[in-house]
């Protein structure tokens, strides 16, 4: 655990307390050329830069799988060095793009601009899914192994966008392509489509749980699960909103991953709707307490093994249309941690589970190496966090071109302070530092 004196590092974190393999302590974390390379009292030893972490813990690099930047075609919601700044303020190290843009990521080609596009833009490390559809079902054996890709994203449930495999055909045919874990939004497009007449012509945005019910996420949920035991593909059911759903997700841990947001296990019907409106609205919908009590009893449990922001900004001015016409989706990037901070010091979860929901846990289920640890010869992702510092979130806090939360005036407890990505600092204080140098994540199966 000790480095020696005469080393210089490039980044030299004092005096926190580290959440280590063996546990949480008092250390010094030694980087160099972007790797952990010494733990332990490092004394005086020189470095290219030094953060006097004294009070603080230092966090492996959250890792953010699902997040909406809108580049190409809806830059003026977000865009990859927006959407990446706000990451890196809130403390995220890496984050997973989807494929829902314009034109949708649904081939090689749309692939590599979305590559191109964040080359010496991004504040934090990138990679994007991949769209899946009835016309490229047949590529994606190919197209998940290449550099750049988190995987392959179905929408069975149509969302924002355009992108759509909601016949038990069509999505079987994808998950028989291809070995990568599969990243599904589970909503059942049939049952939708008939309930659909509940809001037509208008209603009150509180009546969005009411359309997309707990039944339409537990009927995709439940078809999902079979086709995956059939296909023997590994799934990961994205934004899990139902009781019911985590009853059967529990049965079917052979094959299937969960993920859970913050505004999930915050939020609460009717109460959001009455108070934020249609800028509550999200898909599947913010739902009763006793939903969000039985997520909070599956992290409890093990069953959730990650949590996503769900980041997905629209306009103030796109939100305040009349519901239906207002689109589903809210900013969550820059809010994760210190909403799951704030938890933390209100007991419903530890720190340590806090870091295998957003570290360890997103690193195993996607395959990224030297990622979601510290120790030695790891990335030097960090997320060096106070967790006494009282804050509120505010809309003018948020980096995102929306500009706005859903969680404007609440104070939480547990705030990001620094942020380290590939042995760099990008955030320190509230304030970026130099210029945006994420890259591509790497994964074990690609290219």
């Amino acid at each position: 655990m000790r480095g020696t004196v005469a080393e210089r590092y490039d980044l030299l974190v004092k005096g926190s307390t580290v959440a280590t393999s063996s546990g949480f302590a008092e250390a010094d974390v030694g980087v160099r050329a972007g790797r952990i390379v010494a733990l332990g009292d490092l004394g005086r030893a020189p470095a290219a830069t030094v953060v006097d972490a004294r009070g603080l813990h230092t966090l492996p690099g959250v890792i953010d799988s699902q997040v909406h930047f809108r580049e190409p075609g809806l830059e003026h919601k977000e865009d990859l060095e927006t959407g990446t700044r706000a990451a890196a303020l809130g403390g995220v190290t890496a984050v997973f793009e989807m494929p829902n843009t314009k034109p949708a990521t649904t081939g090689e080609a749309e692939l590599a601009d979305k590559c191109r596009r964040a080359e010496g833009r991004a504040w934090v490390d990138i990679a994007f899914w991949l769209g899946a559809t009835r016309d490229n079902a047949a590529q994606l054996a190919r197209l998940e192994r290449l550099p750049g890709c988190a995987g392959i994203k179905v929408f069975m449930g149509s969302s924002t966008g355009d992108l759509l495999v909601g016949d038990d055909a069509g999505l079987g045919e994808v998950l028989a392509s291809g070995s990568r874990r599969v990243a599904v939004h589970a909503e059942d497009e049939e049952r939708l489509r008939q309930r659909y007449t509940i809001v037509a012509g208008g209603a009150h945005p509180a009546r969005h749980p009411e359309w997309r019910d707990a039944e339409t996420a537990v009927a995709a949920t439940r078809r999902l699960l079979a086709l995956a035991e059939t296909a023997r593909r590994r799934v990961h059911v994205l934004h899990v909103s139902t009781a019911e759903e985590m009853t059967l997700l529990a049965q079917h841990r052979d094959l299937v991953s969960v993920e859970v947001t913050p505004q999930h296990l915050t939020l609460a019907a009717p109460g959001c709707y009455e108070e934020l409106e249609s800028f509550a609205q999200m898909n599947p919908p913010i739902r009763e307490a006793r939903h969000r009590e039985a997520l909070w009893r599956a992290v409890a449990d093990g069953i959730v093994d990650c949590i996503g922001s769900d980041h997905a900004p629209h306009t103030r001015d796109e939100k305040r249309k009349p519901y239906p016409e207002s689109p589903s989706g809210m900013p969550g990037v820059q809010t994760l941690l210190p909403i799951m901070l704030d938890h933390v010091a209100r007991g419903r979860l530890t720190l340590q589970r806090l870091i295998d929901l957003t570290s360890a846990g997103p690193a195993r289920l996607f395959g990224l190496p030297g990622r979601g640890r510290i120790a030695v010869g790891y990335r030097a992702d960090l997320s060096i966090v106070d967790l006494n510092a009282r804050r509120m979130i505010t809309h003018r806090w948020i980096a995102s071109r929306c500009g706005w939360t859903p969680f404007d005036g609440l104070t939480v407890t547990g705030w990001p302070v620094a942020t380290v990505v590939g042995g760099g600092l990008v955030m320190r204080d509230g304030a970026l530092c130099g210029e945006p140098s994420g890259k591509l994540v790497r994964f074990f199966d690609t290219a």
